[in-house]
This record gives structure tokens, sequence and C-alpha cells, in this order.
């Protein structure tokens, strides 16, 4: 089995080809190298590979935590973002994917989420025990999700209906098993990244 650094190595360079100045099978030969490169860009992790090596792990530095901001006068610095409102139509409801507890960017994962009870599955919703009612759907059925967007519908099959303690209106599931539900060209208006957090759905029962 290939490692998680030769499979990002080796589609960089498919991808890339020679327009690139980083020395890919370099990385993927040895690790330190790559934690060389973090260490000459992110605070905090300055003699890495010796750090790293100390039993017990090393204190990464947290500004907030310490009570040290960067800023012109010293002290942290809030905003007041005002919350992206969605209309929601009779029926749908908004789906916000998330990770298991077990789950990072690129690393294998396995099927139990401690964090929230489920063991031994991934393809689960989980809705409030009131829009299970208010669709009559029972804990443990298997449904499918539609998402639409564009005049395109989308759909993830075969997950099974978990009741939890989340807002009426939305539910949450695990990516990338709802990625299927996110259309390509639906983006963020200032990060620019897929809006994984807030789509669209309806849940129906599976059939077949």
């Amino acid at each position: 089995m290939k490692s998680e650094v030769a499979i990002i190595g080796e589609l960089a360079k498919a991808t890339l080809k020679d327009k690139f100045s980083v020395d890919w099978d370099s990385l993927v030969a040895n690790y330190d190298r790559i934690r060389d490169l973090i260490e000459q860009v992110v605070p905090g992790f300055d003699n890495y590979n010796a750090k790293v090596r100390i039993p017990g792990g090393f204190y990464i530095p947290n500004g907030p935590r310490v009570r040290e901001f960067k800023t012109k006068d010293g002290k942290a610095q809030f905003t007041i973002n005002t919350p992206t409102h969605h209309e929601l139509q009779p029926g749908e409801l908004l789906l916000m994917t998330v990770r298991s507890h077990d789950q990072f960017n690129t690393t294998l994962y396995g099927n139990d989420d401690r964090y929230r009870g489920i063991y031994n599955e991934r393809r689960v919703v989980f809705m409030h025990p009131d829009d299970i009612k208010n669709r009559g759907l029972k804990e443990k059925q298997i449904v499918d999700l539609h998402s639409k967007y564009d005049g395109k519908q989308r759909t993830a099959h075969r997950f099974v209906v978990v009741p939890y303690n989340i807002p009426r209106g939305c539910t949450a599931a695990y990516f990338p098993e709802t990625n299927v539900l996110v259309p390509i060209d639906s983006k963020a208006e200032k990060s620019n990244t897929p809006t994984s957090k807030s789509i669209i759905i309806t849940v129906t029962p599976s059939v077949g």
C-alpha cells in the first residue's frame, strides 16, 4: 500500500508535470525533509525534526492562550459577520458534512465515531427526531439524500437515519460519503471553498 505522501507526490507530478520546482520524490523518500519545509514557514516549529522525536511531544505556541496577539495594538480583533440566510422550502433540510473523530485531511479513517456514538458505519444521516417524524421516517431506516442545484439533481444513496440532538431543519453526514451532493461550482464567496457546510437536501426512503 502506498503512503499518503507517495499518493500526493504522484498526483502532483502527473498533474503539474514539469511546471513545479518541488522535489516530490525527495519528500516521499524522507519525511524529515517535509518537516524541514514546515519549519521554514510555520511559527513555533523551529528544530522540528529534533522536537518531534521528544517523548511526549512538544508545545506549539498558542497566541490566544498566552494572550499575545500580533496586531497593531497587541489586542485581539473581532469582527461581526451576518450569517447566510437559507430560505428552505417545505420538505427541505440543510445538510452540513462533518468528520468522524479519527478522520483528518488525507489520512485513512475507521468506521467508528466515538464522538457521536456511531460504530461500524459511516453512511449515516443525523436528523432531529421531529424532522424524522414529520417525514414519516423512523430510526435506522435506509434513505436517499438529494440535492438540487442549477437545475441538476444529485443523489447519495442508502444512508441510515440516526436521531440526534441537532437543530430542527438541519442534518449532518460524513464526507467524503456525501461529496456527491456538493456541486463543483457551488463555492463560498470569499474563501472559494465548496459549500460543504450548507447543502440544501431532501430525504426520501431508499428504494431497493
